[in-house]
Parts: C-alpha cells; structure tokens; sequence
C-alpha cells in the first residue's frame, strides 16, 4: 500500500500542489489507483526527495529532470554546469564581500577618491 499526495507532502515538509506541479512537468512519476488517485510507493516517495533536494541545491525543474535522466552522462553535465554557475556565485559574492569590506575600512572620505574603490569598480 502507499501514501497520499497529503502524507507525502507532509512528510517532506512540502504543500501538496508542489508535487502536482513536479508531477506535471515530469519530474516525478507517480501511479494512480483504480479511482484516479495519486498512490505513492516508496519508490515515488524516493523521487519526491530527490526532485526535492536537487531543487533546494539550486537546480530548476528542467535541469531536475535532466540530471535524474537515464544516462549517466546526461546527468552530469547537468551538475557539473551547476557546479561551476556556483562557483562562479561564489567567486562573485567573495568579490562583493571584499569590496564592502574595504569600503567599511577606507580612510577616504568618497569612494570615488580612493584608487583601491576604483580598482574594485574596473574589475
């Protein structure tokens, strides 16, 4: 026997329309009972995590649904491209950081007169 949609929902801290919609848009697979219900087996409920997850790390429906493809290579392409759009996040907040950080510290009265501010703007 499985779950329902509204104990699954429950159980990954989700609202229920949010796995109405993965299930839309194909990132999740779900079978219906005799009635037309959502019946999720532990195996959905698997899914539902992993969607949930890969979701909560960053990536987008599509990108979901590609890194869950069949083939291994299809997959990590997928995460290896957000793997380095993070990097690359974090590389720029490090920057910004730096930046506001001099700009807490500078002996100079406007930004626009100091050569570090200026160097930072260039960049």
């Amino acid at each position: 026997m499985g779950k329902t949609i509204g104990q699954v929902a429950a159980e990954l801290g989700i609202e229920a329309h949010v796995l109405r919609h993965w299930e839309q848009v194909g990132a999740l697979a779900v079978r219906r009972d005799g009635s037309g219900y959502r019946v999720y087996d532990d195996a959905a409920v698997e899914q539902a995590r992993t969607v949930r997850r890969l979701r909560s790390v960053g990536l987008s429906l599509p990108e979901v649904i590609a890194a869950m493809a069949p083939t291994r290579s299809a997959a990590q392409a997928v995460v290896a491209t957000k793997i380095a759009e993070l990097e690359d996040d974090i590389a720029r907040r490090r920057q910004a950081i730096t930046f506001l950080r001099h700009t807490l510290e500078c002996r100079h009265r406007y930004l626009d007169e100091c050569p570090d501010c200026a160097r930072f703007v260039r960049d």
